[in-house]
């Protein structure tokens, strides 16, 4: 499995950011190709309390080779292009191989 993880930090107008988010941005990704599951969350702390982040994304892909065409393809990178028309202050994005604790 490969995953897609994406941090976005406090946003000057939170509750702008979070609707067009949900109403917007989620739709928009719902249709890249390849994806076995995706969740987000606003409601993000650390084990000691806050978190430095407003909202955190991930989906699942069957591995490397998946994602990179997920997000080549013209719906993976209407998604991207998308993220500035919301996030004001840039997200951290990252993406990894997962392998299974036994």
């Amino acid at each position: 499995m490969h995953k897609f993880v994406v941090l976005y930090p406090p946003q000057p107008d939170h509750e702008a950011f979070k609707s067009y988010y949900v109403e917007t941005h989620v739709p928009l990704a719902s249709r890249i190709p390849g994806v076995k599951a995706m969740r987000y969350s606003f409601d993000v702390a650390t084990v000691a309390g806050d978190a430095p982040f407003a909202c955190v994304f991930e989906a699942e892909f069957e591995d490397g080779a998946a994602f990179g065409a997920a997000m080549g393809s013209p719906e993976g990178q209407a998604t991207a292009a998308d993220v500035a028309n919301f996030a004001k202050v840039a997200p951290t994005i990252l993406h990894y191989p997962v392998t299974e604790a036994t």
